[in-house]
């Protein structure tokens, strides 16, 4: 009997199941909460130069008190080419001349500007508090907002790199309870923040915990699952992400303050560390772990949760090892990343899979992280952005289940680096088409996503499967640490960022065509059973082209004849 004979035996998709599922889905929720936070706790609201009262202008200085804020600012802060006030200078000497009827901008070369030497003023009418307003993250400071979600995505990179190793290690549920711990904690301690270096200290070790209970939320999921529901799964827990971006513009909408809004997405973790101690151990994990009767003591235990006692009672060590005494047998003790590149199918599937999750990620976070320049309200684009995941999904769902997984994941990048770069072309005043084609490449991109994050857990064997995941997580926040980066490129020219935003994609859906497909195919156990499926594959196709090539060499003799 194989490891999914055994599952079935103690009720397939049972009770057990979607009581287990249904518990590691609801920290998914917050997930896009964190990943997404700073596009609300650091949002850039409008401001200018905190104006001084210069004492060129006497008969203007003593009534200074009475005049309106819009006069203050018009004598203290200079307008742009849009005539908007500037957002890092202010006139060195007050203009008094400018409140005067003949007033005039004419000789605004000989105005003199400087940098906002006494702060700032915000426009506090959307934004009552943000990182932005607190520390001022603006004008020379501005690209410490980038640097803080660079570091958190480092976090999730090195948490992935980490944490991914130890789960295999340790085992999923050990790193579980211990990633929300440190979500929990790490989370509220960002939110009482003193600076903005401890605040990047927290958001960085958040990130571990995010990447942490991440992998071993979806190890645990598809390890428990039988094959034929291993896709309406995943894509249940990817409905979920999706959800949690509509609550993160809920909650940013309700709590406008960025500490509060810090604390109302990491406090619910001290609730799901409560309920974390109920989940199972994977028992795939467990029996290639060496720890058999601890496995068996886990099937009976979802045995009895699904209504399978008799049948639970029958596994006994000895008859699971000597049913998967093959399994076993050509495992290794002990498993490292460079089992990744070790072997050719393996390595092949390791690369293409670096690529798609680099570029996936990559260009997801370059539209999903930009949402203030779409020019409509940050909270509406937020529900819209996440809004088209959900068509998307199911989209995905239906022809993953139908068609395959590999077609689906090329299908969904290419569309997506298509449509970006089609975006190109649509002139700026075209906002609303601007947008809608925004919105379908993130949609594309979030298909991809679901794709890629299931393909993976299908093609890597148990003992590398959460090393395999962590290296394509790591890949991913590579990809979301480079992708505010490429925006930078706007500086030398204009539309090179859509252009590699749009490539990336295309690029990885054409190097996702040399995946073998995985549909309908049992979770392999082994690196050598993925060896075998490859070699086997290699020599049917090798057996193919021999017989086309006898079929042709006999009927060239006939073709002669003819002629």
């Amino acid at each position: 009997m194989t490891f999914a004979e055994f599952l079935e035996q103690v009720g397939g998709m049972g009770r057990f199941q979607f009581i287990h599922t249904a518990l590691l889905t609801i920290p998914i929720l917050l997930m896009a909460s964190h990943n997404l936070l700073q596009n609300f706790t650091a949002a850039i609201p409008g401001h200018h130069c905190r104006v001084h009262i210069a004492t060129n202008g006497s008969e203007y200085l003593n009534a200074s008190h009475l005049l309106e804020a819009s006069d203050l600012l018009k004598v203290g802060i200079p307008m742009d080419s849009n005539q908007q006030l500037e957002r890092c200078h202010r006139f060195v000497d007050t203009q008094w001349h400018l409140l005067s009827p003949n007033g005039t901008e004419a000789n605004k070369t000989k105005m003199g500007t400087e940098p906002c030497a006494d702060g700032w003023v915000y426009d506090r009418t959307l934004y009552t508090s943000s990182i932005i307003m607190e520390w001022d993250l603006v004008c020379d400071s501005r690209k410490l907002r980038e640097m803080a979600q660079s570091l958190y995505m480092a976090g999730v990179l090195v948490g992935a790199l980490i944490l991914g190793r130890l789960s295999d290690r340790f085992g999923r549920k050990a790193l579980l309870i211990w990633s929300f711990l440190q979500m929990a904690v790490m989370g509220i301690c960002a939110a009482f923040s003193p600076n903005f270096v401890s605040y990047c200290i927290f958001r960085f070790l958040s990130g571990m915990a995010l990447s942490g209970f991440g992998l071993s939320i979806a190890c645990l999921v598809v390890e428990w699952i039988p094959t034929q529901y291993r896709t309406i799964t995943i894509a249940c827990t990817g409905f979920a992400y999706t959800l949690g971006q509509i609550i993160l513009a809920g909650l940013a909408y309700l709590i406008p303050d960025w500490r509060w809004l810090q604390l109302a997405v990491s406090a619910p973790f001290f609730f799901f560390l409560l309920y974390s101690w109920w989940l199972a151990e994977s028992a795939r994990w467990l029996l290639l772990a060496g720890k058999s009767h601890t496995a068996v003591q886990v099937l009976q235990r979802v045995a009895r949760v699904n209504g399978k006692q008799h049948a639970g009672a029958e596994i006994t060590t000895e008859v699971l090892l000597s049913n998967m005494e093959k399994e076993l047998s050509s495992t290794k003790a002990s498993y490292s990343i460079s089992d990744l590149v070790r072997t050719p199918a393996i390595r092949r599937i390791c690369c293409c899979l670096s690529l798609v999750w680099f570029s996936v990620s990559f260009s997801y976070y370059g539209l999903a992280m930009d949402l203030q320049n779409f020019g409509v309200s940050i909270y509406l684009i937020q529900v819209i952005f996440g809004a088209v995941d959900f068509p998307a999904k199911v989209i995905v769902t239906i022809t993953m289940s139908y068609i395959g997984r590999r077609f689906s994941l090329m299908s969904f990048l290419i569309l997506a680096g298509l449509v970006i770069i089609a975006n190109i072309f649509v002139p700026p005043e075209f906002q609303t088409v601007r947008t809608s084609l925004a919105v379908i490449g993130k949609g594309g991109l979030a298909a991809a996503f679901n794709c890629v994050f299931l393909f993976t857990t299908e093609l890597y064997p148990t003992p590398i499967r959460q090393t395999g995941l962590g290296f394509g997580s790591t890949m991913a926040r590579v990809g979301g640490i480079v992708a505010p980066l490429a925006k930078m490129m706007e500086d030398y020219f204009s539309l090179l960022p859509s252009i590699v935003y749009g490539a990336a994609p295309i690029i990885s859906g054409i190097v996702a065509c040399f995946l073998p497909e995985t549909l309908n195919v049992p979770l392999p156990d082994t690196i050598e059973e993925v060896e075998n499926r490859s070699r086997k594959k290699k020599r049917k196709s090798e057996a193919a082209a021999h017989e086309k090539i006898l079929l042709q060499s006999q009927e060239k003799p006939l073709f002669k004849e003819a002629c």
